[in-house]
């Protein structure tokens, strides 16, 4: 199972949005040939990938098909059914493996899994009926977030709730679906760190990365992180920890609230690239992309220094509304990179592409990349 998958061969990829897009591009720059596998046509990834095969995950005949065509098989995203990628590890390994999947597409397995490792994970109670939302809020308190258990990403299948009421009315309308009711945080900021390990257990982390997110999207993420020192080797050592412990082989990222009193503690996991990682890929040595390719190869992993401070911008759908965003005015900043997913219909809240802005500094960085996505709308006064 240690053998190099060498430049060559044929890489797998279960998913096909942008974070396969890029992933394939990653890969097909080292050689390796990638073949993707989703529910859709035309997709991000499959419009680089040297074959995109349209299937749905549950159709197992399909999967087995797919993975006895390829050497090895990653996943872009958590939400593929556990099932589709036990089916097609019968036949290719699958990086990481379908165990990581279990823990963290569903918020109490994580939740537990991070509490038992003795993490610091933000307090949180299972909901499974009215009676254990009574107990739930005695042992958290309010305010608190009402969470829906499985299939949240971006702020879906969550709510705020402040009063009892509210949490017995968002309780009932999840029509019974198990949930987590979490702690409130009054957060001074939200940070990441993208982690990375190999076959042997080699570690990799980059440095943490500074969140901020606008309607419970990423909006712009900045690095290096203006954190202390300690917070900075705090993160890297929980990411460490949390890859370990979960045998992570590939990429997994660790998002943190930073409480106004210091101290980290775990939002959430996703065991892939992550959004706030992408400007890895014009900002350090080796982007998140490349880190993935290589450890699920079994080659060794590559540096994650930072060659210059960088700050990264989301472009959601939202900038369609008035027309096609004026791409000539963004590039017209000389430190700024577009990248665009491929994406056909842009919808408000959809993540169609991103801007990289590179500076002296993480402020300079921070303001050329709003400066960068403001142009996208500024229209020519006539």
């Amino acid at each position: 199972m240690n053998a190099i998958i060498s430049p060559g061969s044929v890489i797998g990829v279960l998913g096909s949005g942008q974070l396969g897009r890029m992933f394939t591009i990653a890969a097909r720059r080292m050689g390796y040939r990638v073949r993707v596998l989703s529910p859709d046509d035309d997709t991000p990834a499959g419009q680089v990938a040297d074959v995109e095969i349209q299937a749905d995950y549950e159709d197992l005949d399909a999967v087995a098909e797919f993975a006895r065509g390829v050497d090895v098989i990653s996943f872009e995203f958590e939400n593929v059914p556990v099932t589709t990628a036990e089916v097609a590890a019968r036949y290719a390994p699958v990086r990481p493996a379908g165990q990581v999947l279990h823990t963290t597409q569903h918020r109490l397995r994580e939740k537990t899994f991070l509490r038992n490792a003795g993490l610091p994970v933000t307090p949180f109670a299972p909901v499974r009926s009215a009676a254990d939302l009574e107990g739930a809020i005695a042992t958290v308190g309010l305010p608190a977030v009402l969470k829906t258990a499985s299939w949240g990403y971006d702020g879906k299948g969550q709510v705020r709730v402040e009063s009892h009421q509210q949490a017995v009315e968002a309780c009932q309308a999840l029509n019974g679906a198990e949930a987590v009711l979490e702690s409130w945080i009054d957060f001074d900021s939200e940070l990441s760190v993208v982690a990375v390990r190999g076959l042997t257990g080699e570690l990799a982390c980059f440095d943490p990365i500074a969140n901020i997110h606008r309607h419970h999207i990423l909006d712009v993420s900045l690095a290096p992180a203006q954190v202390e020192t300690s917070v900075r080797s705090g993160a890297i050592e929980i990411a460490r920890t949390v890859m370990t412990q979960l045998n992570v082989v590939g990429v997994l990222c660790v998002e943190f609230f930073l409480t106004r009193d210091g101290h980290l503690l775990i939002n959430e996991l996703a065991p892939r690239p992550h959004n706030s990682g992408h400007l890895t890929i014009d900002a350090h040595v080796a982007c998140q992309f490349e880190q993935q390719v290589r450890a699920v190869c079994g080659l060794p992993l590559a540096s994650t220094e930072q060659l210059r401070p960088a700050a990264m911008a989301n472009l959601l759908g939202d900038l369609w509304e008035d027309g096609l965003p004026l791409w000539h005015q963004a590039c017209a900043l000389p430190d700024v990179k577009l990248h665009l997913y491929g994406k056909r219909e842009p919808r408000p809240g959809r993540k169609m592409g991103h801007v990289t802005a590179l500076a002296s500094s993480t402020a300079s960085a921070a303001e050329h990349v709003l400066e960068a996505r403001a142009r996208l709308t500024r229209r020519p006064q006539h």
